[in-house]
Order: C-alpha cells, then structure tokens, then sequence
C-alpha cells in the first residue's frame, strides 16, 4: 500500500485545481503519490445558467461524490460552502486544512467600501445570501446574477457590465487576482457562507490508507468551526443556496463562538443569533444556534425564499 498512488477527483477551474494541487503537495510531502482526476460538474457543464436553476443541491460536488463511490478517485476536494450537509452514504468528510479568509469583499474599481458605491450601483453576485445581506445594509443596489469562474467575472466588471463584484476572499488570494480593487466587507454586515474559506476532503468510509494520510491534513480548530457551521444549516434545513450566513471561530483553546443570520429574499427582515460553545461539542453549538433562529420564524424566511414551489 505504501506505492499506491492516490486519485485525487477535482473540477477543472482555476480555483478548484489551485485547492487540489494545494491537497495534492500536502499528501506528496507526507509521502505519497498523488494524480489529479478532473471531473466536470452539472455547473461546470453549463457555466452560464443561475445557480438556483440547476437544483438546489450539490450542483458542484454529485458528479464527484459519485466518481468517488464508484471508487474512480480515492478522495475528493471541495470548497466547503458548496458541499450539502447530507450524509452521503460510504463516504466521510476526512479532513478539513487550516481554514483561509472567511470573508467576503468587494471588488468595485474606486469604491473602497460599501457605503462609497453611487446609488443605485450594479452588484454582481449569484448568491442570494449575499444579496439579501447587501440589500439589508444598501436597499437602493441593483442585484445583478452572474456566473463563470473567478478571472470570467473580474473580466465584465473591468468591462463595464457591473459597477462592483462581491466575491470571497480567499478564492481571490489562492488565485492572486484584484488585489488593487478589493475592500474586505466586515463580517459584522455580511456574514460568510457555511464553510466560506474552508476546504473540505472527502474519502470512502472503508479506505483506511486514505483516511490515515488524511489524518495528517486536518486541523481540528478548523474541523470544529464548520462543523457547528454545518450543524446549524443541517437543523434550518437551509441547503447552499438558502439566504443563511454563519461564522464559526476559537475563541479558546476550547471554546467555540458562533454568529449566524437568516434574512428575507428582500433583505429587509435580519434575524441573528451568537451563542458560545464547546470546541468538542460543535455540533450541539450548531443546533442550539438554529434553534434560536427557528424561534424567531426563520422557518418561514427561508420557504419563503425558495418560492411556492419549492
């Protein structure tokens, strides 16, 4: 077992090559051998539809899951934000690296905040958290849907098509790109997606070699935070595309400190809740922080999002 080479399954764009190469000089430097397999997703294959109408789940990450069932990969790399919180049967989330910037930032040439963009400003983003979040602190901007990778949206803002972009910071400083154009959004107004700047490692459940190297790249801080992340998107019964934002950080050496929000498709109702917990306990921190926003009607915020037919 100590030859085997192990088949990393990863999209083909930049950012998701950049984050499996990443996993990839991680497992070559504890001594194995590693290939990357590049697997096309449902929105890989059609790059220029909304997210929202491709399905409301995994539309990143089926193809690879089911690559990784199949046994045609060993493991497979995610951005953690777009991994469902379904358990997918025989497999684990093996490992979660040191987590990177959770943040989100606009990228608007010559508008250092969100406050300095003119009124009525084109802001593309294809998330509706991040729409309803920016909508909550700026009702006047214009939301505009985009889609494509990285480098294809910094192409139509430089074009003129949008005033600003927002965008996470850590795809933006794994790739290198906008760094004269970019202003952090404080978290305090726009909280992450769950599991924003994460990666996310999956494995078989029978594959112990894997799992053991993977041992190796996981780091429990980190591991901890997104899973109380994941544990209260799981309880709202939100799913990626939902219009819930969380932040999951150590506060101690053993301690956890959670703030999440539910907004309105308009963005006009904010509902929040920030609770601590225990870093061995992540997940009763998660549901204890879902149950205070299900106490306020985030139940109904969220159908109400989806639309009558969801």
């Amino acid at each position: 077992m100590a030859d085997r080479s192990l088949r990393l399954g990863t999209r083909g764009s930049a950012l998701a090559r950049w984050q499996a190469e990443w996993v990839a000089d991680r497992l070559r430097a504890c001594g194995a051998s590693v290939e990357l397999v590049e697997i096309s997703t449902r929105a890989d294959q059609q790059p220029s539809a909304p997210v929202g109408s491709l399905g409301s789940q995994g539309v990143f990450t089926k193809e690879l899951q089911r690559a990784l069932q199949q046994g045609l990969v060993d493991l497979v790399v995610h951005s953690l934000k777009d991994l469902p919180t379904e358990k997918v049967e025989g497999l684990v989330l093996a490992a979660v690296p040191p987590r990177g910037p959770v943040a989100d930032v606009l990228v608007a040439p010559g508008a250092p905040s969100l406050a300095g963009l003119a009124p009525q400003a084109r802001v593309g983003t294809g998330s509706l958290r991040r729409r309803v979040q920016l909508w909550h602190a700026r009702p006047d901007l214009q939301m505009c849907d985009i889609r494509g990778n990285v480098d294809t949206r910094l192409r139509k803002l430089l074009a003129g098509q949008y005033d600003a972009l927002v965008l996470a910071q850590a795809g933006l400083e794994r790739l290198a790109l906008a760094t004269d154009m970019v202003y952090p959004l404080p978290c305090d107004a726009v909280l992450p997606a769950v599991g924003q700047g994460a990666l996310g490692i999956e494995a078989r459940l029978d594959d112990q070699h894997t799992l053991e190297l993977l041992k190796r790249l996981d780091d429990a801080p980190s591991h901890a935070a997104v899973r109380a992340e994941r544990a209260l998107l799981a309880r709202l019964r939100g799913g990626c595309l939902a219009p819930v934002a969380a932040w999951c950080r150590p506060r101690t050496s053993n301690g956890l400190h959670l703030s999440a929000v539910v907004l309105s498709a308009d963005g006009r109702t904010r509902l929040f809740t920030d609770r601590q917990g225990n870093l061995a306990a992540p997940e009763e921190l998660g549901v204890a922080a879902a149950d205070d926003l299900l106490a306020q009607g985030a139940a109904e915020l969220i159908q109400a999002a989806r639309g009558p037919a969801a």
